[in-house]
């Protein structure tokens, strides 16, 4: 929906991707029909069992979509809640002593929530600082900081500041050469929307998602759970299974729009492989986006048709390397002697939706090691085309100094 224009101001090409995608038309429809049926689950009449069902098929689709042949499907009101509620029960159940780790690159969902339980908890808190020169943390930075006794780490798959994707299996890999029974919580919101997930090749505890940047509605968000971490000592109704989480019914208007979503996938990738089944086709979605993605943003950087790259300026500094292979779909750059704000403001004038992060709450431990006060971030989507990057070339040439 609303790809050419914005229902407040109009035309504009939609360049602020990570603070939320587009959503697809059919999960808008298809949730608003769910949305109006009024019988609930456990029932004994026909309309209830619909609801299970479409309940069933969301929670199967998200498996698909993660790539999760076991463990359990966590709902809760967005992936942030989901990351602090998973962080908090593991803090509570695991052996007592030791150390929580997380990376300087991480979203408040996890550094924050690490920090605040391993203060409640009495544990050290340990921060693995990322490479300013790159915008990524590896499994090298990790082996630096994990000791034998770390019971808690969380790894930030993409980071949507830099845009710089993580080796989350060799991440994992190397807590667990240290610490093998580390419990490993995986942020993939900002990841989610730009290629495949495949949780079973991860060797992790957790990996969390917000439907919002991957073509769904807000307000909610999904946590995959290992076997193991599912039963731990958790909050729960005491009647339920060990490896029960949610507490309440799910709204099975976001499940049924979830389903949406990776028929879509399906959909998308079937024109890149005849393989048959919905996982193949999701794999295959999600490297044809990703190639997609990483063409336009060449184009960004490097210019075309005459219109200057923004890597050409040289008042322009990228986070990052602009010809990184980690990069996923999003560029972040400061300017000299321009605000970010200010940036994003001619740019919105001239019809650019894009965005700034500041040295905030939300951002700052990143920016801080970068020496940043602020950067503009141009975030792109596999919607998104050449002539939108073209028209966003020809804004940044009136906006930006030539010097």
């Amino acid at each position: 929906m609303h790809v050419e224009a914005c229902p407040f101001t109009g035309k504009r090409v939609f360049f602020e991707n990570a603070g939320g995608s587009l959503t697809l038309k059919s999960v808008v429809e298809r949730s608003a029909e769910v949305a109006g049926i009024p019988d609930n689950e456990h029932r004994d009449n026909l309309a209830s069992k619909a609801v299970s069902k479409i309940v069933a098929d969301g929670r199967s689709d998200l498996a698909s979509f993660m790539g999760a042949s076991s463990g359990v499907i966590l709902g809760g009101e967005t992936g942030t809640e989901c990351l602090f509620r998973v962080i908090r029960a593991a803090a509570l159940a695991v052996e007592a002593g030791g150390s929580i780790v997380a990376s300087s690159l991480e979203h408040p969902a996890t550094y924050d929530a690490t920090a605040h339980w391993a203060r409640r908890t009495g544990r050290d808190w340990i921060e693995v600082p990322f490479d300013p020169e790159t915008g990524r943390v590896t499994a090298s930075h990790y082996a630096d900081c994990v000791r034998p006794d770390t019971r808690i780490a969380t790894i930030l798959h993409t980071s949507p500041v830099t845009g710089m994707s993580m080796d989350v299996a060799d991440i994992a890999q190397a807590i667990r050469a240290i610490a093998p029974e580390c419990m490993i919580v995986v942020d993939g919101i900002q990841h989610a929307p730009h290629g495949f997930l495949s949780v079973d090749d991860y060797d992790v505890d957790a990996y969390v998602i917000s439907p919002y940047k991957a073509y769904c509605r807000f307000n909610n968000g999904y946590a995959w759970l290992s076997d193991r971490l599912s039963v731990i000592d958790h909050e729960r109704l005491s009647g339920k299974p060990a490896d029960a989480w949610e507490l309440g019914s799910r709204d099975p208007s976001a499940l049924a729009g979830v389903s949406e979503m990776v028929d879509y996938l399906v959909w998308l990738g079937s024109s890149f492989t005849e393989a048959p089944t919905r996982r193949d086709r999701l794999v295959a979605a999600g490297q044809a986006m990703r190639a997609h993605e990483r063409a336009l943003v060449h184009r960004l950087l490097e210019g075309g048709d005459g219109l200057p790259g923004l890597a050409g300026y040289p008042g322009v500094h990228l986070i990052g390397p602009g010809d990184s292979p980690y990069r996923e779909g999003v560029v972040s750059f400061a300017v000299d002697d321009l605000d970010a704000k200010h940036v994003v403001a001619e740019l919105g004038a001239r019809g650019i939706r894009v965005h700034a992060r500041s040295d905030d709450v939300f951002s700052g431990n990143i920016l801080r090691p970068l020496g940043l006060k602020a950067v503009t971030r141009i975030s792109l989507a596999h919607y998104n085309s050449v002539e939108e990057v073209d028209a966003c070339l020809a804004a940044l040439a009136e906006v930006l100094p030539r010097g």
